[in-house]
């Protein structure tokens, strides 16, 4: 759908240059998503592995987060071994809701009440990112917190336009379960793209 060099803006690596592939298709269909135009595959156009790989390798960062819609609708495997061979070090922000496929140096799992993610996925997450929309989705962070491994971080993200009601809780939740740390769309509030 799209691809663009910047700063990754939440989770654990947070702050850290980063090339994103997003790419289109998504039928999870979460009623407060921000990129609703990646939903559909079929209106963007394919775009070679070769290509994505050599706009990648033109910036000096070498970490790519492969995100969507829902990046694991597509079969990775082919494009995660082009970007190592070319030295690169692989991202993906997923549902969950579809088997892992492709090679990962990091995998974010941020599951959705939409449409529920695979355990088996959950389970090889190293980082699990809730976000909070409503005070019900502390128990849906907990529900999947406890099928992660004992080293997999645990986040809880304001889901932007509940931030101002949400984040109070969110700090309480964390000062009281701190396993858990906060995550920030700090993109969002910096204006980087």
């Amino acid at each position: 759908m799209e691809q663009f060099y910047t700063i990754q803006g939440e989770g654990y690596n947070t702050g850290r240059a980063a090339y994103f592939l997003r790419l289109g298709g998504c039928d999870v269909g979460c009623v407060w998503c921000d990129v609703k135009e990646s939903w559909d595959a079929d209106a963007h156009p394919r775009v070679a592995i070769a290509d994505m790989v050599a706009a990648v390798t033109a910036h000096p960062g070498r970490n790519v987060v492969i995100t969507g819609g829902e990046p694991l609708m597509h079969d990775l495997t082919e494009l995660t071994a082009a970007l190592h061979a070319a030295g690169c070090q692989n991202w993906i922000e997923t549902s969950g809701a579809y088997p892992l496929s492709g090679q990962w140096d990091w995998i974010c799992v941020s599951p959705k009440k939409f449409k529920a993610p695979l355990p088996e996925v959950v389970r090889q997450a190293h980082e699990l990112k809730i976000i909070i929309f409503n005070k019900s989705d502390f128990a849906w962070a907990e529900q999947h917190a406890a099928l992660v491994g004992e080293h997999t971080r645990l986040y809880l993200q304001p889901e932007w336009s509940k931030a101002p009601q949400m984040m109070p809780l969110i700090v309480d939740y964390v000062k009281e379960n701190p396993r858990w740390q906060v995550s920030l769309q700090t993109h969002k509030y910096l204006d980087i793209p």
